[in-house]
């Protein structure tokens, strides 16, 4: 069942003049149930302008800090983005679901290693938590962060990043790439590309000794990086990104209509959540098992219905689905059967699918 809780909003605060930081208020009575690990996110709820609205937003605070905090850059057109920066105030309750997702590492005191990460924008602050807790928790880990924006006041966590480079000297580093403004080395003017990236790999990243890459940004950006990591020697399986935003591609498209091609009418669906079993049967009109669900009455996760996020993640045990298009899950999981309900198109007529993963 997808469980929202009604939390106080602690502190709101402007990060930049579009980027608004809100901290919750997490009693104790809910600490555990909320407990997190650096990387994951929330999922908030609200009714706007008469319509129930749900986004998932990173986590930025790391879970050593006690504090639930996160930062929402405002979107043209966003509902949710622009109610957080423009309506949110302190003192106000907010429906906000458990922490989930699986863009982190687990931390080891015990280990040495050398991590690297890739940031556009708003995509530092599932990055800084990680960041914060590995320095934190690996006293001989080192970490460099490559991180763009289009000006210097557009910096989200500028001054945090930068206490942290003092904080951990010569153990943290990072490069600042701006598209905005002008920079005295080329390199760092401007957004990522295959040239940059070839001269990181060859100047500033020690390639064969990456332990761990951390990615998160724009679709175009975390592939272009993801390739030319994989070109430069750093294996796949090292590489982990998380999109925010995603615009459907051609190849997408192609890929959507090919999968609906091999929907099975009528299937038989049971959902297992929270122990007990939901059944009904999918209708035409519906493509996915989430939509199928939710319109059967299910109450289940979900956040942005677009293959991103993955708080609508679950187990296929018996039975066959496709999926249309996926951005959250990385391909171990998919070998294990996971799938995006949001994007799960059935292929049988009998699916079983369980939500307590």
């Amino acid at each position: 069942m997808a469980k929202f809780q009604q939390v106080k909003v602690l502190d709101v605060y402007k990060e930049t003049k579009d980027c608004t930081v809100v901290t919750f208020d997490i009693p104790d009575d809910l600490k555990e149930e909320f407990k997190y690990s650096h990387g994951q996110h929330l999922t908030l709820r609200a009714v706007i302008d008469g319509v129930e609205v749900r986004r998932s937003y990173s986590l930025c605070s790391s879970p050593l800090e006690n504090t639930w905090k996160v930062a929402v850059k405002k979107i043209h057109g966003g509902l949710f983005s622009s109610y957080v920066n423009d309506v949110l105030r302190k003192g106000d309750l907010v429906d906000v679901m458990a922490p989930n997702g699986v863009f982190y590492k687990p931390a080891d005191p015990t280990q040495s290693k050398y991590y690297i990460a890739f940031a556009a924008g708003s995509g530092i602050t599932p990055v800084l938590s990680i960041i914060k807790t590995h320095l934190a928790l690996e006293p001989e880990s080192t970490f460099q962060l490559f991180y763009v924006n289009r000006s210097v006041k557009s910096i989200i966590f500028k001054e945090e990043i930068e206490l942290l480079k003092n904080k951990y000297f010569g153990r943290f580093e990072v490069f600042h790439f701006l598209t905005k403004e002008k920079r005295d080395i080329e390199l760092f003017n401007g957004r990522f590309t295959v040239d940059k990236l070839q001269k990181l790999t060859s100047r500033i990243i020690d390639v064969p000794s990456v332990d761990d890459c951390f990615i998160c940004g724009p679709e175009e950006m975390i592939y272009m990086v993801r390739e030319a990591l994989t070109a430069a020697g750093l294996s796949r399986d090292k590489i982990h990104y998380e999109l925010f935003t995603s615009g459907i591609s051609d190849e997408d498209r192609k890929r959507t209509a090919a999968v609906l091609e091999k929907k099975v009418e009528g299937t038989d669906v049971t959902i297992i959540d929270g122990g007990k079993e939901f059944h009904f049967v999918m209708e035409d009109e519906y493509d996915n098992i989430l939509d199928g669900a939710l319109a059967a009455g299910a109450d289940l996760p979900f956040a942005c219905k677009g293959g991103v996020c993955s708080t609508c993640k679950c187990k296929v045990l018996e039975g066959t689905v496709e999926m249309k298009v996926n951005y959250a899950l990385e391909e171990a999981e998919v070998s294990r059967n996971y799938v995006l309900s949001c994007q799960a198109v059935p292929t049988s007529k009998k699916v079983v699918v369980d939500f307590d993963v």
